[in-house]
């Protein structure tokens, strides 16, 4: 996983709100179309029962194809949800704790905004890789763009696979298709009228 592959591997994220009944089938259908190396649960609930709801929904879609589920933030329940692991959107802060709780086997991710700095700590730390965004511009524009420039330097510096996320466009997708380990796609496809169709459109336009 040291070396950046010829094209980068597809890494979905789920809507923070979607209906039980129905996006389940539409993220098969996805999965069933495009290689996909991992998905996350990312929701706005913080309510365990509807966390266990999602998370007992999609595990059985993800494990049945071999793919890795983990969770956004929530490391407790990663062992009693028997899922892969977790994603940190606080950095390096707490990786060598949930390191620690999850045990070396578990996937642990570490969003970092656009320090290389903190991504090189949770590195150092224990995590599996690190994620960078939002690429893009935001609707609320608030947050710091990762830009083409740390990917690159993070490509020959850093072993540690990185993930590009957050309003990737087809065009920053091209650019950064030599530089970077993953994409991870959520609502860039979900909000479109078919998702498996904008999924394999980007997956066709990264490869130019």
């Amino acid at each position: 996983m040291s070396d950046t592959p010829e094209h980068p591997q597809l890494y979905l994220i789920t809507p923070p709100v979607f209906e039980a009944d129905v996006f389940p089938d539409v993220l098969a259908r996805c999965l069933d179309a495009v290689d996909v190396a991992c998905l996350r649960l990312t929701l706005a609930t913080t309510d365990e029962r509807d966390i266990m709801r999602a998370a007992d929904a999609l595990r059985e879609i993800t494990h049945a194809r071999d793919i890795p589920l983990v969770i956004e933030n929530h490391a407790k329940l990663v062992e009693p949800l028997g899922l892969d692991g977790v994603h940190l959107s606080d950095g390096s802060r707490s990786v060598l704790k949930v390191r620690k709780l999850l045990g070396e086997d578990a996937v642990v991710g570490a969003h970092c905004a656009a320090s290389s700095h903190d991504g090189m700590t949770a590195g150092e730390l224990g995590a599996d890789y690190v994620s960078f965004g939002p690429v893009g511009a935001t609707d609320l524009g608030t947050a710091e763009t990762a830009e083409a420039d740390l990917f690159k330097w993070w490509s020959q510096m850093i072993e540690l696979p990185v993930v590009a996320e957050g309003a990737l466009s087809v065009e920053h997708m091209r650019n950064l298709a030599p530089h970077t380990d993953f994409f991870a796609l959520g609502g860039e496809i979900w909000g479109a009228d078919d998702p498996t169709a904008e999924l394999v459109r980007l997956r066709d336009a990264m490869k130019g």
